[in-house]
């Protein structure tokens, strides 16, 4: 059974920094493609980051220079480290993959993803 478990989510003031990890489980092989995207209250979901097995990376505009997606293969587990954090940033983060390719215009877009995490929760505030 494929799982997608995200954990590192906090309550953070602003211009902190968190790690959110999402442990990859039940594939043959990981996914071609992982994801980071977030959901604030009453908010569509949006893609924050994404990355592919091959290293190529996307990010938002509004986290470029702030946020980093990272993967390490042998631990299963993509990362996102989150600087300079700003209230705006506080959302539910979920990180997701998906086996098959995605055109890089489309790796932000979340109905690009067939498995999904439950999600950590990151809360920016003073």
């Amino acid at each position: 059974e494929v799982q997608l478990v995200e954990s590192g989510g906090d309550l953070v003031q602003p211009g902190g920094s968190l790690r959110l990890s999402c442990l990859v489980s039940g594939y043959t092989y990981l996914p071609y493609y992982m994801g980071w995207f977030r959901q604030a209250p009453g908010k569509e979901r949006e893609g924050v980051a994404a990355l592919d097995r091959d290293g190529g990376v996307v990010y938002a505009d509004s986290v470029k220079d702030r946020f980093t997606i990272s993967q390490d293969n042998a631990k299963n587990t993509t990362y996102l480290q989150m600087n300079s954090l700003k209230p705006e940033d506080t959302a539910m983060y979920y990180c997701a993959a998906h086996t098959r390719f995605i055109p890089r215009q489309k790796q932000l877009g979340p109905n690009e993803y067939d498995r999904w995490g439950q999600g950590t929760q990151v809360t920016v505030s003073s």
